[in-house]
């Protein structure tokens, strides 16, 4: 019986906050860096269209067992729309569907209808997107003409506010739960409108506790590069970072050996319930843990950041 085969590249943990850029798919834009690093393992958390930039993480190592937290988190946009011409895919790269005249809108009139989206809302998911129907994803199906009907899901925009409105292009700042499409937010905030809107520019600014203050650009990666491992190397985060928000309970020496066995263990003075981040007396980060309803602390999401 073969062995099994040796995974190729460096091990390494942290988390690399990357500005993509706008023309490249996130994991054309993952495979990049993680060559660059020539990382043994790494994913991002969650997709960023082709055409928008903006901040990206991306896990390499132990840290991919943290990509959840990131998946599941708000996110923030800018987006800069344009009223009057409505298009295929909802953004700058799909063809143009429609075309209306539009009328001289007021900050009043955008602001009414902009009310109306804020909070919890319902959402139709559009064709151009990486959701599966029937194993098949949504975008091929949407190539070949083919469209199918989409349950409308629950989103809740936590914030919307206008930046700027100039005659037919308007800006939105937007902060939102996991699963919100922007392109159809503006669709959507375009038909109450009339005449229609696309998204002819959109960046991410942050997503859960990461922000555009902590990103790099591919060519700061690719000048790291040049200078060395150690470069590339200091422009991670440690991977606690991902769940900084995340209730801390720190583990005697004891205590954390049970745990890191998987057994649950009993810590003075927890928190209530709920999800926790753990650390041993040496202030080292071991992972996730869960209070469970007897007061007792157990492992989730274990890390061993010794191996790197």
């Amino acid at each position: 019986m073969a062995g099994r085969r040796r995974a190729r590249g460096r091990k390494l943990n942290g988390i690399l906050v990357l500005d993509k850029p706008a023309g490249m798919t996130s994991n054309e834009a993952l495979q990049k860096v993680k060559q660059l690093y020539q990382a043994q393992k790494a994913g991002h958390t969650g997709s960023l269209d082709k055409p928008a930039r903006g901040v990206l993480p991306l896990c390499f190592g132990e840290a991919t067992k943290l990509s959840g937290f990131l998946l599941d988190s708000d996110k923030e946009y800018q987006a800069s729309c344009r009223l009057g011409i409505t298009t295929s895919t909802g953004d700058a790269a799909g063809e143009v569907i429609g075309e209306k005249a539009v009328p001289e809108f007021t900050t009043a009139a955008i602001e009414r209808v902009l009310e109306g989206f804020r909070g919890d809302i319902m959402q139709v998911p559009p064709m151009h997107s990486a959701l599966k129907h029937k194993g098949e994803r949504l975008y091929k199906l949407a190539y070949q003409g083919i469209e199918v009907e989409r349950q409308a899901r629950p989103v809740t925009i936590s914030e919307l506010q206008l930046l700027k409105l100039e005659k037919e292009m308007f800006d939105i700042h937007v902060r939102c739960s996991k699963g919100t499409y922007i392109r159809t937010l503006v669709e959507d905030i375009g038909r109450e409108l009339g005449p229609g809107a696309h998204v002819a520019a959109l960046q991410r600014t942050a997503a859960g506790p990461f922000d555009q203050a902590v990103m790099h650009s591919m060519q700061d990666i690719e000048a790291a590069a040049e200078q060395g491992q150690a470069a590339l190397d200091a422009l991670l985060l440690p991977a606690e970072r991902a769940v900084a928000d995340l209730p801390r309970v720190d583990l005697a020496s004891s205590v954390a050996y049970y745990l890191l066995q998987g057994q649950p263990v009993m810590v003075p003075r927890a928190p209530t319930g709920g999800i926790v981040r753990l650390y041993s007396e040496a202030e080292k980060f071991l992972g996730i843990g869960e209070i469970l309803e007897d007061g007792r602390v157990a492992p989730r999401r274990i890390l061993n950041l010794s191996g790197a």
